[in-house]
């Protein structure tokens, strides 16, 4: 199984990973994750080979992901980007409401970030991620630099799953337990 950052990853290796690693725990019996289709309608599609060559998204989707682990709602959704700086417009407002809608029904949600240009991978959390989007609502930065993210959520290099995501979600949790204490 390849490691995430073993190799340059473009468009969809990312995610396939994260499809690996959901596999992954799948097997193990931690996780039941689903990636989520997007919904799309066919206009054209090719009589000979019987493939779609042109269709429209039917709605806006939602997140990449959804499942459980271990009991506990989960959902997230995959980005990738090349520089220091994630552009919050990468989270379009309907991903953000159904995630904040996710997390009011006692799920976890996060997106899962993979720095290129650093090849490391980042889970972050939804109330981080809250943060910089208030901030962004009042008139503040449209992004947020790498120096501002919680380091302690940077992933380790995969060993057994090319994205042990699962380690971001157990930090999740014990920031969460903390609060409620």
């Amino acid at each position: 199984m390849g490691e995430w950052n073993s190799r340059g990853l473009r468009g969809s290796a990312f995610e396939e990973l994260i499809n690996l690693t959901n596999e992954r725990y799948r097997e193990l019996g931690l996780a039941l994750i689903q990636k989520v289709p997007t919904p799309i309608t066919p206009i054209e599609i090719d009589q000979k080979t019987r493939h779609i060559t042109l269709a429209y998204f039917e709605k806006k989707s939602t997140v990449d992901y959804i499942g459980a682990i271990q009991g506990i709602p989960v959902c997230f959704d995959a980005k990738e980007c090349a520089e220091d700086t994630f552009a919050l417009q990468n989270v379009h407002e309907h991903q953000f409401e159904f995630m904040e809608a996710f997390e009011k029904q006692e799920g976890i949600a996060f997106l899962l970030i993979y720095y290129t240009a650093k090849e490391q991978c980042y889970y972050l959390r939804f109330e981080k991620l809250k943060e910089f989007y208030e901030r962004m609502r009042q008139g503040g930065r449209k992004s947020f630099r790498l120096e501002e993210t919680e380091h302690s959520f940077f992933l380790p290099k995969g060993k057994s799953v090319p994205v042990p995501y699962l380690e971001g979600v157990q930090l999740d949790l014990a920031i969460r337990d903390e609060k409620d204490i």
